[in-house]
């Protein structure tokens, strides 16, 4: 059973950046893929970001590529998603999560385990 903590929101002007973090326990981290979805409240889970078990192949959703940067270290067990350039469009509650594979999906249902969300507020 994994285990997942966000941590790294805030409230940021936009223009402005923030990094999330995701600390992983529980498993054996580098057998996952991880992923970034984000959430408003009455709508679906939105597919940000995903990235392979050893770190070297990152997936973007096109509403953010260019302006993230996903990235993992399977020494400290985290994932992290570095976001720049953030728009009021980017507000929204940023879950991570981990799949046990090689490849991450971009689709929900793919990951198995889930962190309980961290709130990135972006102000105009």
């Amino acid at each position: 059973q994994v285990q997942l903590v966000e941590s790294g929101g805030g409230l940021v002007q936009a223009g402005g950046s923030l990094r999330l973090s995701c600390a992983a326990s529980g498993g054996t981290f580098s057998d996952h893929a991880m992923g970034w979805f984000r959430q408003a409240p009455g709508k679906e889970r939105e597919f940000v970001a995903a990235i392979n078990w050893s770190g070297s192949i990152p997936y973007y959703a096109n509403s953010v590529k260019g302006r993230v940067t996903i990235s993992r270290d399977n020494v400290k067990n985290t994932v992290y998603l570095q976001m720049n350039s953030l728009k009021p469009e980017d507000t929204d509650v940023y879950y991570c999560s981990a799949e046990r594979a090689a490849i991450p999906g971009t689709r929900d249902y793919r990951y198995s385990y889930w962190g309980q969300g961290t709130q990135v507020t972006v102000s105009s």
